[in-house]
């Protein structure tokens, strides 16, 4: 007999409740997010339950793994969809309830869980783009004490050695000049752990059949191409090019209300750092690539650039998916470029 198990997840302490087939809650208790209280877990379920939580954090995991492992059923339902219906009060035992009986009645928006190597992938391309930004908060200050004094760098480089030399002759007063220097340090620290981390995304791309594919196509580099590849996991779940672009949240909005439909502006949901990345990848292809650059400029004269930038991206999307799906390098290649980016990778364009 099936039976239906919501689990509210913490991070000491989980609230479950088990619901039966005619919807009568059967049992509700917690367990300690634990390996201990995840092991009393598994006791008490069978193999037919099915068992719904919520994507919050990384809280999940460790129960989601140890589940699967056993393979009981489990569903991890987004935040957004099931936080989107009203509640007149919020405790554990209603959000336990609640999930539980949301999967019985087919209502519950399953999130994509990746397999463990794309989880690795994930935060490790998540990690460098941390550390990037902790990276570019510690420059812009340096800038921001630099602008106090009217100073303007000539140099290409602020942070290069001709850079540093400039800054180190430049006067501050004592405070100011604490500051720079700890800035600086840590910019150059965070630069040693940005070059270790590129190494660790090198030798995953290397290992990946889709991320060589993806090197082919204008404006990605390395990074991208693996972040890329974490984020959209296998292109098989997609059953086209219209879903991944949705995913991604680049698909227009739809407000209909009877025969009156309205399309607004991209719906910005699913994968944040996705459409990051696609957006800024459009930016360089259409500098770099002619028809991405013809196409770009047709919608730029009818809409204005930040619009034609999403609709490359979209558009860059759709050859993705064709691409992963035909197991084909992008047509517009350029042989030279797409063999320097293998080469990088230790593949022999």
């Amino acid at each position: 007999m099936v039976r239906y198990v919501g689990i509210d997840v913490g991070k000491a302490k989980c609230r479950v409740a088990v619901v039966n087939q005619k919807g009568d809650v059967e049992d509700e208790f917690f367990f300690e997010n634990s390996n201990k209280g995840i092991s009393e877990l598994e006791a008490m379920l069978k193999v037919e339950d099915r068992v719904v939580m919520e994507s919050t954090g990384n809280l999940w995991l460790n129960i989601y793994d140890a589940l699967d492992s056993r393979s009981i059923k489990v569903v991890l339902a987004n935040p957004m969809q099931t936080r989107a219906s009203s509640r007149k009060k919020k405790t554990d035992k209603v959000d336990a309830r609640k999930l539980a009986l949301l999967l019985k009645a087919g209502l519950i928006s399953e999130s994509y869980v990746p397999p463990g190597y794309l989880r690795e992938m994930r935060a490790l391309v998540r990690h460098r783009l941390s550390l990037v930004r902790l990276r570019t908060m510690q420059k812009n200050k340096v800038h921001a004490i630099l602008d106090k004094y009217g100073y303007r760098c000539e140099r290409s480089d602020l942070y290069g050695k001709a850079g540093r030399a400039w800054l180190g002759r430049l006067k501050f007063n004592g405070l100011d000049r604490l500051l720079v220097e700890n800035h600086v340090s840590l910019i150059e620290f965070v630069g040693v752990q940005v070059e270790g981390v590129d190494a660790a995304i090198l030798q995953k791309a290397s290992e990946e059949d889709d991320v060589r594919l993806l090197l082919s196509l204008t404006g990605v580099d390395v990074f991208t191409a693996v972040l890329i590849k974490s984020e959209i996991g296998t292109i098989e779940r997609f059953d086209n090019y219209k879903k991944l672009v949705s995913w991604a949240g680049l698909a227009p909005s739809v407000h209909q209300s009877g025969e009156v439909e309205f399309h607004g502006g991209i719906t910005r949901e699913g994968s944040g750092v996705l459409r990051w990345a696609i957006v800024e990848a459009a930016w360089i292809a259409v500098n770099h690539d002619v028809k991405l650059r013809e196409f770009y400029e047709r919608v730029c004269s009818r809409r204005g650039k930040q619009k034609a930038a999403v609709a490359v991206a979209c558009k860059m999307l759709k050859i993705i998916w064709f691409m992963l799906t035909r197991r084909e390098v992008y047509g517009g290649a350029k042989e030279r470029r797409y063999g320097e980016k293998l080469k990088k990778i230790g593949v022999k364009g």
